[in-house]
């Protein structure tokens, strides 16, 4: 009202002292709104930046020959036969596939980008010189780890003095599997005693291949050697392993809660079949893992690799996941993962 009267004194014009008013009020009510605009949208980015780990990343390279990827690619499982062309997954047939990274430097760039941006901390593990660099141009969100599927990889020795340098702090992925090896096969059992001596905790492979012709590929590859049971003399032997099975030992969720609710110090993590299997199909696995009672036991992972753009896709199955409270988002995306690897939450504010 305030300056209703000082606009129309100044203009001399009693008869414009209503309108005046009223765009005055027009205008306040705009930038009120306005503002008020803006302040919710910086709320909701805030909210969305809150901090997340990601407890199984790929560290690679770029490459120019690999192609665009549709994500739940295996919604119909490619078929052919002996005889016939070779069947791949790789399509683009959806309204917006990933883009690979084209370089190392893309690659590179686009990890600087998701820590930045999306506020994500990753385990990684794979190219040592790709550690190295993320680790080197982000050593507070990169968390080194050792993979090892066979002894021939490494000595039981060689493994010990590097992770008793301080740098590698995850053992991961671990892949037997891959191998035709059970996770309880007594060549890796050394490792595994390190590991616990040491009191670093362990990723390992369990459950399907994942394109529906692991066959092709990796003719060691077993099915039934990804059974979450098959876990079981190992933990027996090494009582004090923190270990996390990665892919869930998806798809046998009734031998992974089995295992769960045997072993106190066993998590689990969503990665690839996240964003590999169709969306009914992942949501009623991880549904079933949180009617189980073990909501405070499941880390989001992307099994990322190449592709970049996994990392918004997988985010968003479990944002849009209406089953889960708001707690237990948090709990998958950042509390699990930093009771699990005993990481200090008040770094990541």
């Amino acid at each position: 009202m305030k300056n209703c009267y000082l606009e129309s004194i100044l203009t001399n014009k009693p008869h414009m002292k209503f309108l005046t008013c009223h765009l005055i009020s027009k205008a306040t009510l705009f930038y009120t709104l306005f503002f008020c605009f803006v302040f919710t949208l910086n709320a909701q980015e805030s909210k969305k930046r809150l901090p997340i780990i990601d407890v199984h990343v790929h560290a690679m390279g770029g490459n120019p020959n690999v192609p665009p990827l549709c994500p739940w690619f295996l919604k119909n499982m490619p078929g052919s036969g002996p005889d016939q062309e070779q069947p791949s997954f790789m399509n683009t047939n959806c309204i917006s596939p990933l883009q690979p990274a084209r370089s190392d430097a893309e690659m590179d760039a686009a990890i600087l980008r998701a820590n930045k941006e999306l506020n994500i901390t990753m385990v990684v593990s794979g190219d040592a010189k790709a550690i190295h660099r993320w680790h080197k141009a982000a050593p507070d969100r990169i968390i080194p780890s050792l993979g090892i599927s066979n002894a021939d990889e490494m000595t039981v020795e060689a493994f010990r003095d590097s992770l008793s340098t301080g740098f590698y702090k995850v053992m991961g992925e671990v892949a037997p599997q891959y191998q035709g090896m059970s996770p309880s096969d007594m060549s890796l059992d050394e490792y595994f005693g390190v590991a616990e001596e040491l009191g670093i905790p362990v990723g390992i492979h369990m459950g399907t291949g994942g394109n529906g012709m692991a066959n092709l590929s990796r003719p060691k590859y077993r099915a039934s050697l990804g059974q979450p049971f098959l876990l079981e003399d190992m933990l027996a032997r090494h009582p004090k392993l923190k270990i996390w099975v990665m892919h869930a030992g998806y798809p046998m969720v009734d031998q992974m809660i089995a295992l769960m609710g045997a072993n106190a110090y066993v998590y689990v993590d969503l990665a690839g079949f996240i964003w590999s299997y169709p969306l009914e199909e992942i949501h009623a696995y991880l549904k079933r893992l949180v009617q189980a009672g073990f909501s405070k036991r499941i880390m989001y992972g992307t099994d990322l690799m190449i592709w970049p753009g996994l990392l918004e896709t997988s985010i968003e199955v479990i944002e849009s996941a209406n089953y889960l409270s708001e707690e237990q988002k948090r709990d998958i995306f950042f509390n699990n993962a930093v009771r699990f690897f005993n990481l200090d939450a008040s770094k990541f504010e």
